[in-house]
C-alpha cells in the first residue's frame, strides 16, 4: 500500500541536558517520513530552499523516500531552535523562522494522488485542507498543535470532518475537546469526525479510541534519552507505516500499529536528530517489539 506524507523539511538547532547541535536535520515530514520507511516506501511533498544539503536528499532517498513531490524554491529552508531541560517533556522555543516555507501550498505529483494512506503533518488547517483535496479517497491522518487550535479554532474543527485519524498529544487533545479529563477527551474528538483518535503521552505512552474501542500502552522504558525532538512524528511514521504495510485498519492492527510507534520514538531519542534511527535496522524494531510485548504481557 503506498504511503504519502506532506508537511515541513526542517534544519534545527536544539539543546539539551546532553549537549547542543546546530543546523540538523528536521522537521515532521522529516522524522514521519523516516520513522515510517521502516515498514515501506514514503512518498513524500513539502517544500526547501536551496541550501538543502545534497547529503539530506541523499539519506532520505537512501531510506525509500520518494522526492518527487519535494520541491526546492530560491531562499532558505525552514529553521526552529529550541531548547529543552528538566523532565525534557517540553521544548522551549527560541527562534522560528518560516522561510520558504512561508505561504506553501502542497502541489501532490499527479502519481502520488491515488495514495492508499496520506499523512497530514502539523501545518495551518487551511493547508491541510487543500492537501484533502487532492488525495481523494485515502485513509487520512492529521496532526497539529496548540497554536492552530488557539488561532484556527474554526478551520481546525472543519478539517477533522473530513479526516479518518487525529494523532496528536494530551495538552492538544485536551484543548480541542476543551475538557480536561483526557478519556472525555478522547470520545469528543472522535465525534468531532475522525474514526480514530491517538494520543500521545510522551514517557507515559499512548492513548487509542476507536467508535467501538478504547486501547492503552505504556512507553518503551528508556535508561537514557538524549533529544526529544522529532519523537511525536517518528511515533507517528511507525503507526502508519505499519497501517500501511498491514493494508487495513481495524482494532488489532491499530492496536500493533500503536506498539510500532513507541518503538520508533523510543529509538529517535537516543540521539540527536535522525542518527539513531539511521544507525537500526528493522531487525533491531522487530527485537525491541518483542521486548515490549514480553514486559507488557500478564502473568
Amino acid at each position: 500500500m503506498s504511503l504519502l506524507a506532506v508537511g515541513a523539511l526542517a534544519y534545527d538547532t536544539v539543546e539539551t541536558p546532553s549537549g547542543r547541535v546546530e543546523d540538523i536535520l528536521g522537521g515532521a515530514a522529516t522524522y514521519f517520513a523516516v520513522g515510517a520507511s521502516f515498514f515501506g516506501p514514503v512518498r513524500l511533498v513539502g517544500v526547501v530552499g536551496e541550501d538543502f544539503k545534497h547529503e539530506h536528499r541523499k539519506l532520505l532517498e537512501e531510506c525509500g523516500v520518494d522526492l518527487t513531490g519535494l520541491d526546492v524554491r530560491p531562499g532558505k529552508t525552514f529553521r526552529w531552535a529550541g531548547r529543552y531541560a528538566g523532565d525534557m517533556n517540553v521544548a522551549e522555543t527560541m527562534a522560528t523562522h518560516l522561510n520558504v516555507l512561508d505561504g506553501y501550498q502542497p502541489a501532490v505529483p499527479a502519481a502520488f494522488r491515488k495514495s492508499s494512506f496520506v499523512f497530514l503533518a502539523n501545518a495551518p488547517p487551511r493547508t491541510q485542507a487543500h492537501v484533502l483535496d487532492q488525495v481523494p479517497g485515502a485513509f487520512t491522518v492529521l496532526d497539529t498543535m496548540n497554536y492552530w487550535i488557539q488561532e484556527t479554532w474554526d478551520d481546525l474543527n472543519e478539517v477533522l470532518k473530513r479526516v479518518d485519524m487525529l494523532v496528536c498529544n494530551d495538552a492538544e487533545a485536551r484543548a480541542i475537546a476543551e475538557d480536561h479529563s483526557l478519556i472525555r477527551a478522547g470520545r469528543k474528538l472522535l465525534a468531532k469526525g475522525p474514526k480514530v483518535v491517538v494520543v500521545k503521552k510522551g514517557e507515559h505512552g499512548a492513548f487509542l479510541w476507536g467508535r467501538d474501542f478504547f486501547h492503552a500502552i505504556p512507553a518503551y522504558p528508556l535508561e537514557h534519552v538524549v533529544d526529544p525532538t522529532g519523537a511525536g512524528d517518528s511515533f507517528a511514521g511507525g503507526l502508519v507505516g505499519s497501517l500501511a504495510a498491514e493494508g487495513k485498519v481495524d482494532e488489532r492492527s491499530l492496536r500493533r500499529a500503536m506498539i510500532m510507534g513507541a518503538i520508533v520514538a523510543s529509538f529517535t531519542v537516543e540521539d540527536f536528530s535522525l542518527r539513531r534511527l539511521r544507525a537500526i535496522t528493522r531487525a533491531d524494531l522487530d527485537a525491541r517489539y518483542r521486548e515490549f510485548l514480553a514486559f507488557t504481557a500478564h502473568p
